[in-house]
Formats: structure tokens, C-alpha cells, sequence
């Protein structure tokens, strides 16, 4: 059984003789609402617009309800920006004339800083499942303050690498997994929708984090920036979301699912033991290679097409509002269906914005990319957060995640090591790229055959992953 947005339960959809993991089924309410087709008559069409008004309504009840704890979790995805590599590349330049260092060198010490963070998370995870939200909440935001105060005082390559293995691991690593582990046990019949407002933080950061940066840089140069930084998290960010999360959410409160969507709580030991666990993971990875890649390497990208730096910066914008767009869209698709039937979708614009990278030259280029990459991320955001919970469980979310982070953090990592190593070696630029995208349409093909196992499997009462 599903619990639906309203509380109402459906059996679990059981695919169709095309194949197709979306095709109305049991699990769509006898009222879902489509739009009424060419010609209904006016009462159609007035319950159609009642319809999607109690589904706005509904949403902005959901947010007012619970706006204490989505936006403290908000705030966490907001401040994990100050480790993400969009935000690190701002200083690729700086770094790399301060120190003599190549694409590829920079490339190679990044890529051996994300490694050794990737290495390291699967020791945290397990905290998150001990300790209370604001106890981790503090740890992290402490230590991504020492990793900024680093970041600004680096004077040789030793000092260089323990700042950026401190920002990729407790930036990108730990403040993402704190955020979404507490989201995905706040909340239970609405994870969904809860998961979509929370990852907007990363849309957000991603939108105004840059042109701020590159300001106070102007004004204090890059290392400066960094200590701004510092003075951010300490003074607004940690006091604030610690207010925030402070007190944790029961799920009770809310609707109930009836039975759980996972039939059990998977164990790490266990997860690690299921063969669908890898194979969801190498569709997951995608967005962090690819997104990674491009946005480290950016500057070379837009030299490389005579491309403004501003154009390029000023696509930001379009990948955020798209990424949000999707991503709340995303949210009240999974709580109409469910994050397993939606897993193949993500990757399908993912490739597209890999081909466009590549073999489109036009300065458009950079919005068609942006908006395509933003799609995906909408989708993949969303469907991250909601997927591990609905398949394993949450009793041992915290040490699952961990190791889910590791892998896309090894991703991330992987790809301004390796492309750096191949623009070094004279590899053309535009062949990775189609390459990304071909790989790209090789796991969405991946995705959608697990898709219909696990729908099949909890159509028969599996657990998601056994039989």
C-alpha cells in the first residue's frame, strides 16, 4: 500500500504491457487530476481547476505546517555550497596562478582531496544515526569553518589539499547528509514534497553564491573571500539553523503510509550485500561526474568556444530556476507515485545537455545546457533524497547515506582529475563530453530495467530488493 498526498491509500502500481513505469495504474487515484481533454464540457473543466487549486493548497499548507524544520534543513543544503565544486572553481584561477599549477595538477590535487573526503564519509554516517540533528548540525557547520579559515590562509600545496579534503567533506559531504538523512525521517507520507523544498537550498546556493563571490573577491580578493565566508557560517548560519532543527519532527504527525514502502530496514552490511544497490548507484553517480566536470573546468570550456566567462556565469541562473522548478515538480510526482517508478527519468535531459556541450558552438549554447542540466538535477535532487529511504528504510538511513555521498563524492572527484589529465594530453574536450553522454543514456537504460524489478517486487509484497 501507498499513502497518497491527502492520506488516502492505493495499491502500488504493477506495471503495464508496454513497459512503462509511468502508464496510469492502480496507483493513481481515480482522480488524478489530468487535464481535461479538447472539448470537455464546463463542469469537467471546473473540477479540473478545483482540483489543481486544492493541490496548490495543499502544498502551501504542507510548507506553513512545517516551515520550522524545511527551512532549517533548507539552510543546511544552502551552506554545503561553500564545498561544492561550482563554488571552489570561483577560485580555480587564483589557486592555480598562486601556486604554478596546470588544469591538470589542480585537477589531480582536487581530485585526490575529494578521494581522501569519499574515503572519510563512511565513518560519519554512522553518527547520524546516534546523535540529534543540531549535534551534528553544529559539528559540521564548526568544522566547515576551519575548513574556509584554511582554505584563506593556504600558503604551500599540504596546506592547499587539507583545505579542500575539509571543504569537500564537510561542505559537500557531511552538511548534504545531514540535511536530507533528519528530511528523510521528519517526514514520511509527504518525503516527496518535504525532500523538494529542502534541496532547493542547493538551487539557491548554486544562483547566488557565484555573483556574490566573485563581488567581495573583487573588492578582497579571493583568499579575503574565503574568510567572508567563515564569518557567514559563524555569525548567521550556525545559530540560525541550530534554532531551527533544534527540536526534531515525529512522523507521526503527520498521515501515515499504512505499511512502509520498504518491507524492512536494510542494515549497511546488508545494502552493501544487494546487487541493485550498485547498480541504482552508476545512474546516481552521473549528474556529479558530468556536473562536476564541466563546472570545474569551465573556464577552459568557454576559452576553448570564445565564449564570455559573464555569459557563462550568467547561466547559473537558468540552471537554478529550472533545477527548482523540477525538483518541486519532482517532489509531488513521488508522492503521486513513487521515487522508484520516477528513477529512469533523470538521466534522459543529463545526456542531451552532454551533447549540446559538445557539439553545439553558439553562445545559446550555455542556456540550452544549463536548462537541460538543470532538469536533471530537479529530478535527481529529489529522487535521492526520497529513493534510499523508500527502498531501505530509515532506521540505518545515516550509514546508507554515507556511503551513497562516497560514491558521488568519488564521482566528483573523478572527473576534474581524469579530464584534466586528458586536456593536458591534448584529448579533445568535445569528444569527453559526448562520451559523458553516452554514458549518461546507458544508465538511464540501467535505471528504468531496475525500475520495473522493484515495481514488480512491491507489487508481489517483496521487500524492494529481495524476492
Amino acid at each position: 500500500m501507498v499513502m497518497m498526498p491527502d492520506g488516502t491509500a492505493d495499491r502500488l502500481y504493477t506495471g503495464s504491457p508496454t513497459g512503462s513505469t509511468l502508464e496510469p495504474g492502480p496507483l493513481i487515484k481515480a482522480d488524478w487530476p489530468y487535464p481535461p481533454a479538447a472539448g470537455a464540457d464546463r463542469d469537467e473543466q471546473q473540477a479540473h481547476s478545483i482540483e489543481t487549486n486544492e493541490i496548490m493548497k495543499s502544498f502551501s499548507t504542507f510548507v506553513v505546517n512545517n516551515v520550522r524544520w524545511l527551512t532549517g534543513a533548507f539552510l543546511l543544503t544552502l551552506v554545503s555550497s561553500f564545498g561544492q565544486t561550482f563554488f571552489i572553481a570561483l577560485s580555480n584561477g587564483g589557486i592555480r596562478e598562486a601556486f604554478g599549477l596546470s588544469h591538470g595538477e589542480f585537477g589531480g590535487l582536487y581530485m585526490l582531496a575529494t578521494l581522501l573526503s569519499a574515503a572519510t564519509l563512511p565513518f560519519l554516517g554512522r553518527p547520524l544515526d546516534r546523535y540529534s540533528t543540531v549535534t551534528m548540525t553544529i559539528a559540521t557547520m564548526v568544522m566547515l569553518a576551519c575548513a574556509t579559515i584554511a582554505m584563506g590562509f593556504a600558503g604551500s600545496l599540504p596546506m592547499l589539499l587539507l583545505a579542500l579534503y575539509l571543504l569537500r567533506l564537510f561542505g559537500q559531504g557531511m552538511m548534504t547528509q545531514t540535511a536530507l538523512t533528519a528530511t528523510g525521517r521528519w517526514f514520511a507520507a509527504n518525503r516527496g514534497r518535504a525532500i523538494s523544498v529542502v534541496t532547493l537550498g542547493f538551487h539557491v546556493g548554486s544562483a547566488l553564491l557565484p555573483f556574490l563571490f566573485v563581488l567581495v573577491a573583487g573588492l578582497v580578493g579571493w583568499r579575503g573571500s574565503w574568510f567572508v565566508c567563515t564569518a557567514f557560517i559563524l555569525a548567521v548560519a550556525l545559530p540560525l539553523a541550530s534554532a531551527l532543527v533544534w527540536k526534531e519532527r515525529n512522523p507521526q504527525s503527520e498521515a501515515q503510509p499504512g505499511p512502509q514502502r520498504a518491507m524492512k530496514h536494510w542494515t549497511r552490511a546488508e545494502v552493501l550485500r544487494d546487487p541493485t544497490f550498485y547498480a541504482i548507484c552508476l545512474g546516481v553517480l552521473a549528474p556529479a561526474f558530468v556536473g562536476t566536470t564541466i563546472f570545474f573546468h569551465q573556464v577552459y570550456l568557454t576559452e576553448l568556444r570564445g565564449w564570455p566567462l559573464q555569459l557563462f556565469a550568467s547561466g547559473f541562473a537558468v540552471l537554478s530556476v529550472t533545477t527548482m522548478a523540477c525538483a518541486l515538480l519532482s517532489g509531488w510526482l513521488i508522492d503521486r507515485f513513487s521515487a522508484v517508478q520516477l528513477l529512469p527519468l533523470f538521466l534522459l535531459p543529463l545526456a542531451l545537455a552532454c551533447f549540446a556541450a559538445a557539439y553545439l558552438t553558439a553562445p545559446f549554447t550555455i542556456f540550452v545546457f544549463m536548462a537541460l542540466l538543470g532538469i536533471s538535477y530537479g529530478f535527481s535532487s529529489t529522487l535521492e533524497g526520497a529513493m534510499w529511504p523508500e527502498i531501505y528504510g530509515t532506521a540505518h538511513l545515516g550509514a546508507i547515506r554515507s556511503v551513497v555521498v562516497a560514491v558521488m563524492v568519488l564521482a566528483s572527484a573523478m572527473g576534474p582529475g581524469i579530464t584534466g589529465y586528458l586536456i593536458d594530453a591534448g584529448v579533445d574536450y568535445s569528444l569527453q563530453l559526448a562520451l559523458m553522454g553516452v554514458y549518461s543514456l546507458a544508465a538511464a537504460l540501467l535505471m528504468w530495467r531496475v525500475s520495473r524489478r522493484l515495481t514488480r517486487g512491491l507489487s508481489r509484497g517483496w521487500s524492494l530488493s529481495g524476492s
